[in-house]
C-alpha cells in the first residue's frame, strides 16, 4: 500500500500558493475584476451567481470588500495589470474551510458537493467527497440525470446534471462533448437549486453542508444552507454572501490554475480536518 503524501506545513503551503500563482500575483486581470464589480453593483445575474444581496453594493463598496477579503488593491485608480490575492487571507480562509469540513465529518452529516469549474477543481472536491464518505457522511447525489436549461454566451443550452466521485457537475446535452469529461464550466445557480429541490421532494436527507463554487456556493447559501468554497477576485458574489451571512466560508484563490496545483491544498484541508488517511 503506497505511503500517503504528507500534508504541507503552513509555510510550505504559503510558498506553494505563491509559486503556483494561486495567490500573490494571479492570472486574473484587474480589468476583469473591476468589470465584475460594476456588473455586480448593477445586479447582473451573470455575476450574482444566485445571490440576492441585502445591502446596496456600489462598485466602490464591492472593491473595498474584495480588498478586505482577498487583498486586491482598494485604489480605484489602479485599473490595469494582474490582480493580487494575499496568501495570508487564503491560509486563514482555508483553516476556516477545513474546520467546517471537520465539523460535519465528526457529526457524520450529509453533504452535497458541486462545481462549475470541473476542468480545474473536480479533483479537489472529489478528494473531499472520498474522505467525507469514508468518515461516515452521506455524500448526496440528488437529481442525477435531470435536465437543466442554462443561459450561456451561446444562448440557452440544455445541460444534464451528473456526478463524478460524488461531485455534481453539468454536461451540455447534444454537444460534441456530451457525456465526456470533465463537464461544462458554468456560473449558474440552477444546478444546485435543481439538486436541492429534488432532495426535498424525495423527503431528504438535505445537506448539512454544501461545498462548491460559483452558483453552487451562492445558490445554496441563498437558500439558507451552510455553504463553503473557493472564489477568485473576479467573483465578488461569494464574498458579498459571506459578508452578509448567506455564505459561511469563502477561500480567496485563483480558480483557474492547472488542476494538479490544488493537491497541496487538498492535503492541507484533509489533515486539518482530521480526515487524512
Amino acid at each position: 500500500m503506497p505511503t500517503p503524501t504528507p500534508s504541507p506545513t503552513r509555510d510550505a503551503l504559503r510558498a506553494h500558493l505563491l509559486d503556483a500563482r494561486l495567490a500573490g500575483v494571479v492570472a486574473t486581470s484587474r480589468e476583469a475584476s473591476l468589470r465584475s464589480y460594476r456588473l455586480f453593483a448593477a445586479r447582473d445575474p451573470r455575476v450574482l451567481l444566485g445571490l440576492d444581496p441585502v445591502g446596496e453594493w456600489g462598485p466602490g463598496e464591492v472593491m473595498r470588500l474584495m480588498a478586505e477579503r482577498c487583498g486586491v488593491s482598494a485604489d480605484p485608480r489602479r485599473t490595469t495589470g494582474p490582480d493580487v490575492i494575499d496568501p495570508e487571507r487564503t491560509l486563514a480562509a482555508l483553516d476556516a474551510f477545513a474546520d467546517r469540513v471537520g465539523s460535519v465529518a465528526q457529526r457524520g452529516g450529509p453533504v452535497l458537493l458541486g462545481t462549475g469549474h470541473p476542468h480545474r477543481l473536480l479533483g479537489f472536491y472529489a478528494a473531499l467527497s472520498d474522505a467525507l464518505s469514508a468518515a461516515g457522511c452521506a455524500v448526496l447525489t440528488p437529481a442525477q440525470g435531470r435536465c437543466v436549461d442554462i443561459v450561456t454566451r451561446f444562448g440557452l443550452r440544455t445541460h444534464r446534471l451528473d456526478y463524478v466521485r460524488g461531485v455534481a457537475l453539468v454536461r451540455e446535452c447534444g454537444g460534441a462533448r456530451a457525456g465526456g469529461e470533465p463537464g461544462a464550466h458554468t456560473h449558474s445557480p440552477l444546478p444546485v437549486r435543481t439538486a436541492l429541490a429534488a432532495a426535498a421532494e424525495a423527503g431528504g436527507p438535505l445537506p448539512e453542508l454544501v461545498i462548491g463554487d460559483h452558483g453552487w456556493v451562492c445558490g445554496a447559501g441563498q437558500l439558507g444552507f451552510a455553504a463553503i468554497g473557493p472564489a477568485d477576485t473576479d467573483d465578488p458574489a461569494p464574498f458579498v454572501g459571506e459578508a452578509e451571512g448567506a455564505v459561511s466560508v469563502v477561500v480567496p484563490v485563483d480558480d483557474a490554475v492547472p488542476a494538479a496545483c490544488y493537491r497541496p491544498l487538498t492535503r492541507y484541508v484533509l489533515n486539518r480536518a482530521c480526515l487524512s488517511r
